[in-house]
Parts: C-alpha cells; structure tokens; sequence
C-alpha cells in the first residue's frame, strides 16, 4: 500500500482548523453594546450598574494599562432559534492565547448574578439550552484590561508593571459581542478530530493504530461536505465512531486527572486584581460543575477562597454547594502557595495551621496533602510540618524544570531532616495546565520514571497561573481518552483518591533524602532585598508581639490577648510569603505594596508589643530578650548609654552600668576585645581576623571582599542567576574613608565608605563589642546598577567538607566539593540566619538578618591549606520584571563569627534578628517558660487559637543530635499534652509540679499545650 500519510495528515489539519473550526457557531447576531469607564480602581457591581453608559461600536480600542471597563450587553434571541443551544460569545480584543496576563471579564446578569468569566481561551457565556424564540439578553460584564507582561517572552524591561508608570493608551480593540448558536454536532466532530489527530501524530510511524487512525480521518474528511459542515457532521462522526470505541490496552498508563487553576496570588498582576481573578475562574468552575457531572476541581490557598467568601458572597455560594456535592476538593492546606525555601520555620507551621483550619471551619473538610505545583524548590523541613499538620501526601511539579539532573523519580517517599518521611508526586506529565493534548498525553507516558512499579500518575488540568481554570472541552477530551486504544487512560478523581492507590499500589517506592533542590530559579533568594527584608524583619516581630503579649496576659490583670489582630497580621505575612511575592518575581506594583504592607505590620507589632510590656506594671528600664537563649550582650540605652544586659531566654533583667568583660581597644584600622582582633587593609577590607582564644587567623584571604558581578541570566531575568556570573566581576577596593566612629570601652566601630558603578555608595559599620566574638558589618547602600549582582565574600582557613546553612527547625549540610552534577548544580542555595563552616575542632560562622541566597566554595592553596570561601548575596538588579528591582536604599546587617560551633551559630543567629529590647519602665515577670538541655530549643509561645487561655510552646531540636531536657513554666502547671500543629492532642506529656519532660529526636519539632493551674 502506498504511503499516504503527509497528504492525509495535512488534510486533516487544514480541514479541522479552516473548515470545522469556523462552523462550531451556526448563526450569530451581534448584541447592543454600551461602555463605561471606571475610574480608578474597581468598583462594586452597584457602583456600576447606577453608572451613565455611552454607545460603544465593535473594533474600537478600550482599556488603559490596570483599568477597568464595564460593558452593557443586550439582545434578543431570534425566534427562529428555538430548540437550538444558544451562547453570547465575547472577544475582547485577546492577544495570545494565554488567559492569565492581559485582558479578562467577569460576566454579570442584570440583578448583579455572576455567571461566568470570559478569556482567550473561553470566550462563551451559556444563554439558553434549548433556547426559547424572544428571549432577551442584559449583562454587565467587567473588563479588566491588563497589560501583557510577557510579550515578546520577557525580553526586555516594560513600564507597564505598574500603574504609577504605565501610561493609559487603550491596550485593546473589541472585536465581537454576538448572540450564537453552537452547533453541538459541529463542536462534536470538531473534538472527535482533533483527540484523534492528535494521538495518531504521537504514534509510531510503524504502528498499526496510527494508520488505522489516518484512514479513518481521510474517509471522515470523504463524508464531510466542505459546503455543508453542519448537514454532514453526523455522517462525518459516524465513520470516526469505531476508532474512538477501541479500548485501550490493559497495561496502559492512567492518568488521573483532577481540574485545576493555578491562580497566582500576585505576579504579573497586584493582589487587587487576584481577587477579581478568584471570582471569574472560579464561576467558571463552578458552572461546568453543573454541566459535567464526573467533574472534580482541585483548589488550593485558603486565602483566595476567604477572598470569595468576602467579596462575591454568590459565587462563595456556588462553591460551597460544589464542595458539599464532591464536585470541588479543596487541597494543599496552606494559606497560600508559599515559596519552599524562605518562609521561616514557624511562619511555614501557621501556613498549614491557617490553611487547614480555614478549610476545616468552613468546609468541614480536613484536607489531607501539600499541593504545591510551582514553588521554587522545598526545604528539607516539609516532610516533618507535613505530617504534623495532618497530612499523608505532598505534591509539586517544579522540579522536572531542572537545569542539570533529571529528577529519578515521580513516585516516592520523601525524607526530611528529622527523618519523618512523606508520600510524595510529580506528576510526569511535567505541567499542572494540562489540557489533554496528544503531545501532554505521550509525554506522561514516556517520561514516567517508575514504569514497572506504579501504573498511575497524576495530571491537574486547566488554565493556570492566571487563572482561568478547567474548560468544556478538556472535559470532552478527557471523555474520549477515557479509554482510547494508543493512549494513556483518563480517570478524573480527587487528588486524595489518586494519592490512596498510588501508595497502595507502590508501598515501597524509593526514598529521597534531604532538600529538594530547584537547578533554577536561585536568583529568587536575593531578587527584591527589600521584600524578602520585610518578610524576615514581620516574623521576628510576631514571635516578639506573641511572646510578651502572652506574659502580659499571664501576668497582667486585665490585660487582653491580641488574637485577632495576631490573627490577621499573621495572615498578611502569610499572603506575601506567596512564591511570586517573597522571592522577588513580581511586577513593580506588587513590591511596591508590600514594602507598604510590611511598614504597616510592623508599626502595629510594635504598638502591640510596647503595650504588652506596660502593661507588665511600672518599674525601673529594663531589657527585654525574645531569643530563647540567655544573653550576656552590651545594649545600648534609650539615652544613649551603653551597658551590660544579663538576660534569661524569653525574660527580663536591668541594665547593668557595670561590667566584668574586657575593654575592646580602637585604633585607626583595629578593633580589639581580647576575643578577637579585627584589622581593616587600607582598602577596607578585613585584613585579619585574629581568634585570640584559639591562637589562629581565621582568614585565608581579604575578608568581606565586595565582588560586583556582571548578572544577565539566560532567561527569567528576576528569578535566574547563571553560572557563567561568576566569569566576569570587579573587586571594590577603593574605600574613600575609613574612620573611628565608636570608641567605648564595651564598643568599638570603624566605619568604610565607598562609591561605585553608577553612582552607587556603600557604607559599612564594623562593630566589636565587649564579650563577643562576633564581628558584625552593618551596611547601608545606596544602589543604582544595572544587571548586576553584589556578593559579600569570607575566605576562611578552614578545610570544610561540607557547609551548614540553617533552614526551618534545622539546617542542611551541603559538600563544598563538586565531584558530581547534581553538586555541581547547587553552585548558589539558599539558607536562613546562618551557615556553618568547620574542620575537626574549629569552626566559622556567617550570620545575616536578611539576607537568604549565598554560595560556598574551597580552594587548595600553594602552602597546601585550604580555603572555604562563604560569599553571601547582597543585592541584585535585573530588570524584567520589575525595571526598577532593588534600586534605591537598603540597610541590613551581616556578621563574622569566629571559633563557632553550630550551638553558637543559632544562638547568634537569633541574637542578631531579635535584638535586646529596652523598656523604659517595666515589671520583672517571670519568663513563660525555661528550658535546660543541650539543644532543646523554643521556637514560639503563644495563647492557644481556641482562647481556652491555655498555653501552647513549640520547641525543635536545634544541633542535630537528641537531646533531653525540662521546661519548666512561670506560671502553676495543671496538665500539658503534646499536640500536632493545629494544637489538637496527640498523648500527654510527662510532667512533675510545673515542669514538663522533654525528649527529642535530631530536628524533632515539639508542640506543648500546657493548661494553667
């Protein structure tokens, strides 16, 4: 037989798109349409439906840049169409076929009813089916026009990021607003085609299916009158019936398939318009519910539903009626999305204790995995959160976007820091915006890592990242794949369903240990310093605020605990932990409100923390310690005195005037306190670092080298930082001044001026104060590059083997070595307030209080010695984006701290971020709580969320190793229960009078409930 395949093959494809295509709609009639421009941001349908309307004719431009336009729709349906399935069919003038980043409605009746939203990708609203003859049509429909971000795939930087700058020249022209029949038989055979097309391209040329499948199209073509697509359909369908009846084998694949819309919570777009976006995608949703009973839709980030609930209390509604029903499935039991790496370990707990309660409140529904599809890789730390919270499964995709390695596994165990492991799934299919194309279908197929053991694997479909959601047609295609001989089987089913058959199907899937490690997307622990500040700067603020405002409600009469603005500060900070908003890839307008928001939680924390401690009762000045170590530290007085402060953990002591510690000696270029010498070189770098207690340099090279790098990445300018970086950068070594601006016998400080580049400055403190061995750099800049990356480099006399970089609950060692790819690729990582480098007997640390990305890399020198070199990364500058990222002024601190073990670098680490507070005028409580023993650490006290007044402490084992010890509390003891991150008790805990037993496991995170006497 004669190969025929190019000529059928292309047949088809001109016949499908150029003739199918344009007949799905039978008739149209174009609709009455009448516009008014909001001004400003949104308004309320009330607002808008009072409001003057003006004629609007079809091809006429609308939109500025953010703006909002509401359109007045009305007709009639001709009499003539009875019986026949009517929609109104709405262009707005879409660009691209993306629905998520530029223009998108939300489609209301007359009395303010939310239908249905209206995309590129969903341009239909159902009028009547089967319609009746004079039917009349008025809708208000709300169009956002927002501007296109990534057109021309971020190639260069663009003002429309913002609606400070982005101008307001109409972005777009309406196209159509017609009433139209949809020819079911038509948009049926349009389906048939394309399923089988594309599954007959995804087949092998020798195949027997696939050629069964082209002769079967070419006589469906034969059958199909070019001249009359609507009469002849049927017969058309007719000839493709057998081919689409074929089952598929028995060993086929299954997919299984759950809708979804990976809503962004800001991006390309500010949180105001995300909350339009939840209400569009989510009538979506909820009106294909309706129409596909089979459907599920798997929704994630209780704040986007809490969003719903309080703005379009109709489609709130719409959805609880979907969940009661079994048709919606909320999932991931977080606040929001969160990025994996940043937030820190308490603020990751309240994302699955907010999250999961929310949904447990208003739903009834305790959700049971960690549905999280697109964060920029996962902390080592989730496998041990994820199951305290409740949780069986964890999900994500991202990974399979690795530079490098190939992840070896989509089913398997994961294995956090503490040993606690969690079922955990990629889905091969290698997106969670699956539509069932024949290309996604094969590909699940052939990229499947566990071929042999597990048979099934999960496909979330439907518009994402700016929503959109699940559409007709790809529940049509997923009825056809069902069981379609050649492909992979469809099965739509809860997440929970699948996760419960995968685990009983593969019980002994592989096990991956440690972090799970993005090979892209590291730029995204530097990217918008101000944001991530902001972030590390509220989370400390909270522990502060909970801690004293729970004293003051133990030991302050009449003092009231501040839940519900805890409660809702905790959710703001919650919201900007959001993986598109603390990792510094959004546009302008979202940094811009956070830096605002961030201001604003932390001048109520503030309010809220002073209160707390006047109300403790009048007294002399006292100091104040947050950090659950005890601190011997010099303070500095709201006078301006310096002292001494003695400090328990989480209590309280006067200021000492007097003092045993050494006296720390200043010159022109040292600084000395009988711990540690400190010499600046002439260019103001640190020359020596001299541990006076060991008798060693610490340095092997110019300490706190400033290194300006040359930054472009490949791609994704905000999220990448590129290897070749490294290749190209300038060392600043041209100090302007070095001068003495602290000269006290318990502080000295030298200060460095510098400027560089394009008219930025840099001014760095040295600080060394009596007692200490730490040295810290406090730094101001003033920042005005250009693709550019600024590292703050310590090269240090140690032959480490590996680093220790402090996540959640924890910290991760990583080998200085690259002896493989998978090393190779972690040439920058992220970590919290320190990272830790040491050989048997002595060690460094590098401490920050805001700084997350860094890289840490050794070298043989000629003497033989080895060089570690800790290179922290300060600041960036791309400019897509957000043209403007980072620019402006910055200041934070980082420190040297010499001759450490990792006991030291976390107590300092909490020393450096929860500065001793001074108090004018207090009382001296006693501490909540006290703990002894090595490593038991206390992470957060707090009132219980149930307002029983009882007390709730988490603590976590901080070196990695067990450790065993008591808490004893500042108030009588009745009871004290160990419970799981939603404070829900899991067994008593020992306890003797007012002291409770504590035993834990390497990392182990520890929740008490202790019930006042």
């Amino acid at each position: 037989m004669h190969d025929e395949r190019r000529r059928i093959e292309e047949r088809v494809e001109r016949v499908h798109n150029q003739r199918i295509r344009p007949a799905i709609y039978a008739a149209t009639v174009p609709l009455t349409v009448e516009s008014w421009q909001a001004p400003g941001e949104p308004v309320p349908f009330t607002e808008a439906a009072a409001a003057q309307y003006a004629p609007f004719a079809m091809d006429t431009p609308w939109g500025p840049p953010w703006g909002t336009t509401w359109f007045r729709m009305r007709g009639q349906v001709p009499a003539d169409w009875a019986g026949r399935r009517v929609e109104v069919v709405i262009d707005l003038g879409f660009v691209g076929d993306w629905p998520g980043n530029q223009a998108e409605a939300l489609v209301h009746r007359a009395d303010g009813t939310p239908l249905k939203a209206v995309n590129p990708q969903n341009q239909y609203v159902p009028v009547a089916h089967p319609a009746v003859g004079g039917e009349s049509v008025d809708y208000l429909v709300e169009a956002a026009s927002n501007p296109d971000i990534l057109a021309n795939d971020f190639a260069a930087p663009t003002p429309l990021g913002d609606v400070l700058t982005s101008g307001d020249k109409p972005l777009y022209i309406f196209r159509r607003a017609d009433l139209a029949i949809l020819d079911e038989e038509v948009w049926h055979l349009f389906l048939d085609v394309q399923v089988l097309r594309e599954l007959m391209l995804e087949l092998g040329e020798h195949d027997p299916r696939r050629h069964e499948i082209a002769h079967a199209l070419d006589r469906a073509m034969d059958a199909l009158d070019l001249d009359d697509v609507a009469g002849t359909a049927a017969d058309a369908r007719d000839v493709l019936r057998p081919v689409l009846a074929k089952p598929a084998h028995a060993s086929a694949h299954t997919l299984s398939a759950v809708g979804h819309a990976h809503i962004d919570s800001a991006w390309l777009w500010p949180i105001r318009e995300t909350k339009r976006k939840t209400s569009r995608t989510f009538s979506n949703v909820t009106a294909l519910a309706e129409e596909y009973e089979e459907f599920v839709f798997a929704c994630s980030q209780a704040q986007q539903y809490e969003w719903v609930r309080d703005n379009y209390p109709q489609v709130w509604e719409r959805i609880k009626k979907a969940v009661a029903e079994g048709s919606w499935a909320p999932v991931g039991g977080m606040w929001v999305e969160a990025d994996g790496n940043l937030p820190g370990g308490e603020a990751m707990a309240r994302q699955l204790i907010h999250g999961k309660r929310f949904f447990m409140e208003q739903f009834g529904i305790e959700t049971k995995g960690v549905w999280l599809p697109d964060s920029f890789g996962y902390t080592a730390a989730y496998p041990q959160l994820a199951r305290l919270a409740g949780n069986d499964w964890f999900l994500t995709q991202k990974i399979s976007w690795n530079q490098t390695n190939k992840f070896p596994h989509h089913t398997f165990w994961w294995e956090g820091i503490d040993g606690t492991r969690v079922f955990t799934h990629f889905p091969p299919v290698d997106t969670y915006n699956v539509e069932f194309s024949g290309k996604e279908m094969a590909h699940a197929v052939r990229n499947y890592q566990d071929k042999g053991r597990g048979t099934t694997s999960l496909a979330p479909f439907g518009h994402g990242d700016g929503g959109g959601g699940p559409t007709r047609e790809m529940l049509e295609r997923a009825r056809r794949l069902a069981d379609l001989e050649g492909s992979a089987k469809v099965r739509v089913e809860h997440p929970d369903a699948f996760f419960a058959a995968a685990r009983e199907e593969y019980p002994d899937a592989p096990v991956w240990a440690g972090e799970l490690y993005l090979e892209l997307h590291r730029a995204t622990y530097t990217t918008q310093a101000r944001t991530k500040q902001g972030n590390r700067r509220s989370e400390h603020r909270l522990r502060e605020a909970e801690l004293w405002a729970t004293t003051a409600a133990l030991h302050a009469p009449g003092h009231a605990y501040p839940y519900e603005r805890l409660d809702r500060l905790w959710k703001t900070v919650l919201l900007h932990q959001f993986h598109d908003i603390l990792p510094g890839s959004s546009i302008a307008w979202v940094h811009r409100e956070a830096e605002a928001e961030y201001a604003r939680v932390a001048e109520e924390l503030e309010t809220l923390t002073r209160d707390a401690l006047a109300a403790l009762g009048t007294g002399e000045a006292r100091v104040f310690n947050t950090s659950p170590f005890d601190r011997d530290e010099v303070v500095r007085a709201a006078d301006g005195r310096l002292g001494v402060a003695r400090v328990p953990a989480g209590g309280s002591a006067p200021l000492d005037d007097t003092s045993t510690h050494d006296t720390v000696t200043v010159t022109d270029r040292t600084l000395d306190n009988g711990l540690v010498r400190v010499e600046l070189a002439d260019d103001g770098t640190l020359a020596s670092v001299r541990d006076l207690r060991a008798g060693r340099e610490v340095l092997a090279g110019p300490g706190n080298l400033l290194r300006l790098h040359t930054d472009l990445p490949n791609h994704w300018d905000a999220w990448d930082i590129d290897k070749h970086y490294k290749n190209r950068y300038t060392d600043l070594l041209d100090a302007e001044s070095i001068t003495v601006v602290e000269r006290d016998p318990l502080l000295g400080a030298l200060k460095v001026e510098r400027s560089f580049g394009r008219g930025s400055r840099i001014t760095q403190t040295i600080t060394l104060r009596s007692g200490s061995p730490r040295v810290d750099i406090e730094t101001e800049i003033d920042w005005h590059e250009a693709e550019k990356i600024l590292k703050a480099a310590f090269p240090v006399d140690v032959r480490a083997p590996h680093s220790s970089a402090e996540i959640q609950f924890g910290h991760v060692q990583r080998p200085t070595h690259t002896n493989t790819s998978w090393e190779s690729a972690r040439f920058e990582v992220s970590g919290h307030r320190w990272v830790h480098i040491a050989e048997p007997g002595y060690g460094v640390a590098v401490l920050n209080d805001s700084t997350y990305g860094h890289d840490v890399s050794r070298t043989v020198r000629e003497d033989g010695g080895t060089t570690t070199t800790v290179a922290l990364s300060l600041v960036r500058a791309p400019r897509v984006p957000d043209p403007q990222a980072d620019q402006g002024r910055h200041r934070f601190t980082y420190a040297l701290l010499p001759g450490a073990g990792v006991e030291d670098a976390v107590a300092e680490g909490y020393a450096l971020n929860l500065p001793l507070r001074v108090a004018d005028s207090a009382g001296a409580p006693r501490p909540v709580v006290s703990v002894t023993g090595e490593g038991v650490t206390v992470e957060a006290v707090k009132l219980a969320d149930d307002r029983s007044g009882d007390v709730v402490v988490r603590l976590y084992e901080c070196r990695g190793g067990r450790a065993a010890g008591v808490l004893r509390t500042g108030f009588p003891l009745a009871g004290a229960q160990v419970t799981d991150l939603l404070e829900r008790p899991l067994k008593d805990a020992d306890i003797d009078g007012d002291e409770v037993a504590v035993t834990l496991r390497p990392f182990q995170i520890l929740t008490l409930r202790l019930r006042r006497g």
